[in-house]
């Protein structure tokens, strides 16, 4: 019966097993001396050095860019051997130096979106005919305007057309019909940007509305996530219409300058600012109309300011939404959208661990442009990856290494830290009940490898069985932190959940095994939840400092940090009690 009663505590834990629970540990503090990580840093600019270096990447230039949350900590930036001699750019490649970042610029469509929201001037649930008039019941091409609003749009939600001026093969390949397609007239279609001549005149907003009126969606709004540019152009026509300004000037005044981000701009930047590849390219093509999808330039400097903001502030921007979720699948198994990030989340990046980590990027493509900024709030990096040239398949080897080897460094500095901060055994003052935790830092996260309560093991094999853990899958007890607080105000008694971890089976898995809903909290006891965990520093402790005080808040007893001698005699008590 004690054993029955002992597992329905713990009920919740084991309901909460999801194998690795992700995040298992709280974001590291970096320093960019840190021994580690310029082990990584060193790596990686050997790697980039090598991808460099053959005679097919002679005329690619590019930057890469590491950032935490409070400063940049690495960057390498390569300057071509063969340059535009047509074009002078910058003589030296560095973290000012400017590149087309293409379909970035939809994270900057989107926040400013976001501002809007939150100073109470739009909704992001008011639909998009609301503030482009020229949508106010004009289904004609079967387009459900008034069902589709904007934050389906921000969410590549909207089932509208990828394009209306861009990717069409009549103007990609002089013979269409060498491929099968019939010869057609050019009636009808758009005059600007790419049907125009040299991509000229640029697309105004009458070619926008014009052509997108008349044409069919790709699916009915809400029924499935694929890629759309049009969207972002007319969230640009919204933000316009609710701030009175021209989408380019908002942009500046509400978030280049704010950021700091002083080289950035939807201007044409003077050749020696830029990174111009040899042709073809489209460093100086005017976006027109299309400038909310893709028109910023900017440099791997201002893109790491830019991270530093999205780090501290994805879920204090609006109520309405944390920036950093998800909000629909994509086709990949581990791929999602959000608003308007493409996300990966996978378990295949860390080395002693299958716990998911996650990445949440925005690409960009123009020609002779290729970009990418990831962000990780697990671990408080940003990165920035900018290609100039001819550099699809170099920008995948560069995001592959970097990736891999900073996820790692971070990592393992995460473990340290947590094995400074946290590790140890914690019990009640002699003389009170024989109630005691030790916590273990690993590859797994904060482990709790100890559990006395009122002289009661709640770890034993016993009760671990009541909680359907098998024992050749080796469960265990992990503690996750919530970023929460005790004391929000003073950023004191941080809250952790203990939570039970299922091993995984070596052999074949079931259909549901990847099947994992999350559920911290369920049993309370006298209203505190019963796996609730306060970590706090001793009197006068700085955070970052090293944690005293295990508080089990539903049990009612606060566990003090052990020094050596202390936990020798703790043992040689529970070596007793056990006899």
């Amino acid at each position: 019966m004690l054993l029955y009663s002992i597992a329905l505590l713990l009920a919740p834990l084991a309901g909460a097993a999801c194998y690795e629970p992700s995040s298992a540990h709280p974001p590291p503090e970096y320093d960019a001396d840190d021994a580690q990580l310029k082990l990584a840093f060193e790596s990686i600019t050997h790697d980039l050095d090598a991808l460099a270096a053959p005679h097919k990447h002679n005329s690619t230039s590019f930057s890469v860019e590491i950032t935490s949350a409070k400063e940049s900590l690495w960057s390498y930036h390569h300057t071509a051997r063969s340059r535009n001699e047509s074009r002078p750019d910058i003589p030296t490649v560095n973290g000012d130096a400017l590149y087309r970042i293409a379909s970035i610029t939809k994270a900057f469509t989107v926040l400013g979106l976001l501002y809007q929201h939150a100073a109470g001037n739009l909704s992001l649930d008011d639909t998009i005919d609301r503030y482009v008039e020229e949508l106010r019941g004009n289904d004609t091409g079967s387009i459900q305007w008034r069902h589709i609003t904007l934050r389906t749009l921000a969410s590549q939600l909207s089932g509208i057309p990828r394009e209306f001026a861009q990717a069409d093969i009549i103007n990609l390949i002089p013979k269409p019909w060498e491929l099968g397609l019939p010869p057609l007239s050019r009636d009808g279609l758009p005059e600007c940007d790419e049907y125009g001549h040299d991509f000229e005149p640029p697309c105004a907003k009458h070619d926008l509305i014009d052509t997108i009126i008349s044409k069919a969606p790709t699916f009915a709004p809400n029924q499935k996530s694929t890629y759309s540019n049009v969207a972002f152009e007319l969230l640009g026509l919204a933000i316009e219409n609710v701030t009175g300004q021209a989408y380019n000037t908002y942009i500046n005044e509400a978030i280049f300058k704010p950021l700091g981000m002083s080289k950035s701009t939807l201007s044409t930047p003077p050749d020696s600012a830029g990174v111009i590849p040899v042709e073809p390219h489209y460093w100086d093509v005017d976006e027109g109309i299309q400038a909310p999808t893709g028109g910023i330039y900017s440099s791997s400097s201002d893109l790491s300011a830019f991270l530093r903001y999205v780090l501290t502030h994805h879920n204090n921007i609006t109520p309405a939404l944390n920036w950093a979720h998800p909000h629909s699948p994509a086709e990949g198994l581990h791929s999602f959208y959000g608003m308007p990030w493409e996300i990966l989340q996978t378990d295949k990046i860390l080395l002693d661990s299958q716990r998911p980590v996650r990445f949440i990027t925005k690409g960009g493509g123009l020609p002779g442009y290729q970009s990418i900024i990831i962000f990780m709030p697990e671990y408080d990096l940003g990165i920035t990856l900018l290609v100039a040239g001819p550099g699809l398949a170099i920008m995948d080897k560069m995001l592959e290494r970097v990736l891999v080897q900073v996820v790692r460094a971070a990592e393992q500095l995460s473990i340290r830290q947590l094995e400074a901060r946290y590790a140890g055994t914690y019990a009640a003052a002699r003389g009170h009940v024989n109630s005691s935790i030790t916590l273990v830092a690993d590859t797994r996260g904060l482990v709790v490898t100890q559990l006395v309560s009122n002289s009661t093991n709640l770890l034993s094999p016993p009760v671990l069985g009541l909680l359907n853990v098998p024992e050749d899958r080796a469960g265990y007890l992990q503690l996750v932190p919530t970023g929460m607080y005790s004391d929000e105000e003073e950023r004191e008694g941080e809250r952790w959940r203990m939570v039970t971890v299922e091993g995984r089976d070596e052999g074949a898995r079931g259909i549901l095994d990847d099947f994992c809903i999350t559920d911290v909290e369920e049993y309370s006891y006298a209203g505190i939840p019963i796996n609730e965990v306060a970590l706090w520093e001793g009197e006068g402790g700085k955070n970052g400092g090293v944690v005293d005080v295990v508080e089990l808040t539903a049990f009612r007893v606060k566990l003090e940090r052990l020094g050596t001698e202390d936990e020798l005699d703790r043992d040689d008590a529970q070596e007793q009690l056990e006899l």
